[in-house]
This record gives C-alpha cells, sequence and structure tokens, in this order.
C-alpha cells in the first residue's frame, strides 16, 4: 500500500483524526500555490491536525498540512515523528490504535526528514544555551535549520520569533495566506 492509498485508511477509526493528509503530487492546476521553499513543522501542528475536538486550531492545521501535501515542502525531523508517535498512541481518552499511528507515521515519512544525529544535539545546546528555550525546542530549531526551511510552524515557540535565517510563524493564530 503507497502513501497515496492510505488516504482512506489513515486515522479512519479514531475520531480525532479528520481527513487523512497523504501527498498525492502537486495540484498546481486547481489553482496557484503560492508557498514556495521549504516549511518545517513542528509536531504540535500535526497534533493539532489530528485532533478534531481542537475546533479552529484543527481546521486550521489541518489546511497548513494540505497545502504543505500539495506543495511537497514540508519538512519534519525524526524527534518530530517520535513525538506524534507518542502523542496519538497516548492520546487522553482516545489513542490511536497502533496500526493506524503506523500508517500515519509511513506518509509522514514521505516528506523530507531530517534525521538527528550526535552533532545536532550538540548543536541544539548551544541554540539551547544562545536563545534560553527547551532543549526539545532547540533540536527542532536545529533539524529546521539543517533542513534550509526559512519558516518554522510551531505553537510551542514565539510566533514572529526569528533564530537566524528561520522565521516562527503560528499557523494556529492565523491561517497561511494562500
Amino acid at each position: 500500500m503507497t502513501a497515496r492509498d492510505t488516504a482512506k485508511h489513515a486515522g479512519a477509526r479514531w475520531p480525532g483524526c479528520g481527513r487523512a493528509l497523504t501527498y498525492s503530487g502537486p495540484r498546481h492546476a486547481r489553482g496557484v500555490n503560492c508557498m514556495s521553499g521549504k516549511y518545517f513543522v513542528d509536531t504540535d501542528i500535526l497534533i493539532y491536525a489530528h485532533d478534531r475536538s481542537a475546533g479552529v486550531k484543527h481546521l486550521r492545521a489541518q489546511m497548513l498540512l494540505e497545502k504543505l501535501w500539495d506543495s511537497g515542502w514540508g519538512v519534519l525531523s525524526t524527534q518530530v515523528l517520535q513525538e506524534l508517535c507518542i502523542q496519538l498512541c497516548r492520546s487522553a481518552g482516545n489513542p490511536l490504535p497502533v496500526e493506524e499511528v503506523h500508517l500515519l507515521l509511513r506518509d509522514y515519512s514521505t516528506w523530507e526528514v531530517v534525521t538527528n544525529t550526535p552533532g545536532s544535539v550538540l548543536d541544539a545546546l548551544e541554540i539551547m544555551m544562545q536563545h534560553k528555550i527547551r532543549f526539545s525546542d532547540a533540536l527542532i530549531l536545529e533539524a529546521a535549520k539543517r533542513s534550509g526551511a526559512s519558516i518554522l510552524y510551531s505553537e510551542a515557540l514565539a510566533a514572529g520569533e526569528r533564530y537566524g535565517a528561520i522565521q516562527v510563524v503560528n499557523p494556529l493564530i492565523e491561517p497561511v495566506a494562500q
């Protein structure tokens, strides 16, 4: 089964999941998508995209991910995949079955995924000390930097903050412009 085929299966038995988000190639014929470049997505945005009880945050996260699936410009890291797995398997009162988590992670693994290395952990420690932020956030920033992303979509870090060439955007406050 390919990532495209899992659209009808991903999250189907979990009420917290919205429409399955699988990449089916660029769809520029439908309209012009103004997104360009690489966009790193933090775990919290993925969680909201699969949590229907999150209301507007769910809708905004889902709209963003649909744009990233359509463009092929979404970037994740092994840290994001690990955190997503933990959150979906532990979801309060309604955990996703492991088989469904496997399908979702397989789909997200079709994106560019930055692998954390011992060097990236050390670089994240430097970022943590320099910016006085949590280590987990520093590791996200380090992975975004290594990927060459110019935008980091996150709710955890302050919207509008710049970390070198990376701009933090919270797509849950305002929808991402088309």
